[in-house]
């Protein structure tokens, strides 16, 4: 007797679980109406997942992605925690998420979680009400890919248009096109094909569980900022963001890594004034180089994380030390 692997299934609500107000050719009005289904009304709606596990429909907020932020990362580790405990036997988890911030959340459950089940995050680009929606494909692979064996011990995986990729490395490289999620410096780990799941390579930068980060008891993370430098940027941003007491500044610096000189002044006096400052690229590939002259000002650097997920990255490092030199070795493990 075959034994259907047990897989939960969190709905936090995005475009994944949206239904059009205006009909099935709307692939944008949608979003006003903030008509989105529960997890067990998306599981009804698309029920091939569930003949391949047994699912385990799991209530939560049901917000668009651009809502979602610390309150729901902690919600969702203390969700997983209490579904590890109820169900020893639980092969996975499949999240579904609206698309904006999905690395986000994956990166940062990456970062956090104490498990080393699967955890795989997906969306979609169209409504569950479209012609031709990706939701109920995406669906079924995630929970595929989530009931793997396979995919145990890589971390949380994002699954869209039949491709995995790992979560600190994947990013949103389009609007509205299927093929939006990529991984531009490595490219995906594997697909979820029509036959089997199958994997080419696993990440290497350390991940959960064998992380130090904890959010369970955190009432918010130290702020972070992002600085996008752009022709004539002066550090007006900069300053502001000193004001407002940020902790930590991330700088989407030009490519490979560079400010304008106007950025760099006000970076330094965000140094003297015990802001971490860690410079990332607005390039969207590619590592951080660490010139002499940037680290004689004081400025760590973000490896390959794009600004989004280094402003995480730092905003989890700044809850274990304002020590530079603890920093930047954190920024090189993960």
């Amino acid at each position: 007797m075959n034994v259907r692997p047990k897989v939960a299934v969190i709905s936090t609500g995005g475009t994944i679980t949206s239904i059009s107000h205006i009909g099935e050719l709307d692939m944008y009005e949608y979003t006003t109406s903030g008509n989105r289904l529960s997890t067990q009304e998306i599981l009804e709606k698309f029920p091939h997942a569930q003949t391949i596990a047994e699912l385990i429909p799991v209530d939560f907020d049901r917000l668009p992605s651009t809502a979602i932020g610390f309150e729901q990362w902690r919600k969702l580790v203390l969700t997983i925690d209490d579904l590890m405990r109820q169900h020893p036997d639980l092969s996975g988890v499949a999240i579904l998420h609206g698309t904006a911030t999905i690395e986000e959340t994956a990166y940062v459950l990456n970062l956090t979680l104490k498990t080393n089940i699967s955890v795989v995050i997906t969306g979609a680009q169209r409504p569950a009400s479209a012609v031709s929606t990706d939701a109920a494909l995406n669906i079924y692979n995630a929970v595929r890919v989530a009931a793997s064996p396979d995919a145990r011990g890589m971390g949380v995986l994002v699954c869209l248009n039949d491709e995995i990729n790992a979560a600190r490395e994947v990013t949103k490289t389009s609007t509205a096109r299927l093929q939006t999620f990529s991984t531009p410096d490595f490219g995906v780990l594997g697909h979820a094909d029509g036959d089997r799941v199958e994997f080419y390579r696993r990440p290497l930068r350390r991940c959960a569980p064998h992380t130090p980060f904890d959010i369970r008891k955190l009432v918010t993370l130290p702020r972070v900022d992002i600085a996008y430098s752009y022709a004539d940027s002066d550090g007006t941003a900069v300053h502001a963001f000193v004001q407002a007491g940020a902790k930590g500044i991330v700088g989407a610096a030009y490519v490979p890594g560079l400010l304008s000189p106007e950025e760099s002044a006000a970076m330094r006096r965000a140094v003297e004034e015990g802001v971490v400052v860690v410079l990332s690229s607005r390039g969207g590939s590619g590592r951080v180089f660490g010139p002499a002259k940037t680290r004689d000002l004081g400025f760590l650097r973000a490896d390959n994380l794009t600004p989004q997920k280094a402003r995480i990255l730092l905003s989890l490092a700044l809850t274990q030390t304002c020590e530079p030199a603890a920093i930047q070795a954190i920024f090189d493990t993960y």
